[in-house]
């Protein structure tokens, strides 16, 4: 089964009409270099422009041409139809690797953060996942300190499996979850209302 660079959307848009968008390359590029990006592509906020997300464009733009399977596998943009650029970042690190795992990641920019849009992009992107033939897996890397996400992934049945140190972010705390389909009815029931 192969991933396209349709937008992933919520498992259940009555709850959330949040989407991930695939980053054009041209985009992506531009990004990771500090050029503006072309008009025909999503505006983004000075947050994901800015020197804060570029190490990340960075690493997807020389990814993607590294190892093209990836492309339709990583970051995406957040899109709130109720907002007028993208709230954040969305996706996987890569396609599945030899052991069926895909390692999650997002951010959401600041300006936006408490208004459920982590949660709801982690909602799609399990459901992305389950969807897969492919990948047995579900990895998130977390910061000992960063307790907002902490809490988000232990919610939705993230084992702690282990410690890793990233050269960027520090120590991180590796977690995992199985990608098997779970019951519609288990799934509302993780996320708090």
């Amino acid at each position: 089964m192969t991933m396209t660079s349709a937008p992933w959307r919520h498992p259940q848009p009555q709850l959330s009409r949040l989407r991930l968008d695939a980053i054009p390359a041209e985009m992506l590029h531009a990004l990771a270099t500090g050029q503006s990006i072309p008009a025909s592509h999503h505006r983004v906020s000075p947050y994901l422009a800015g020197v804060e997300c570029r190490s990340l464009w960075r690493r997807r733009s020389k990814q993607i041409i590294d190892i093209p399977g990836d492309t339709s596998w990583i970051t995406r943009l957040m899109v709130d139809p109720n907002v007028a650029m993208p709230v954040g970042v969305a996706g996987f690190h890569g396609a599945p690797d030899e052991t069926g795992m895909v390692e999650i990641g997002y951010r959401v920019d600041p300006e936006f953060r408490r208004r459920g849009h982590a949660r709801r992009s982690v909602e799609t992107l399990l459901a992305v996942a389950r969807q897969h033939q492919d990948v047995r897996s579900v990895r998130a890397t977390v910061s000992p300190n960063n307790t907002p996400s902490l809490a988000l992934i232990e919610s939705f049945g993230f084992i702690e499996v282990g410690e890793q140190w990233d050269d960027e972010d520090g120590l991180e705390i590796v977690y995992e979850v199985s990608a098997a389909p779970v019951q519609q009815d288990q799934a509302v029931r993780t996320a708090p209302r």
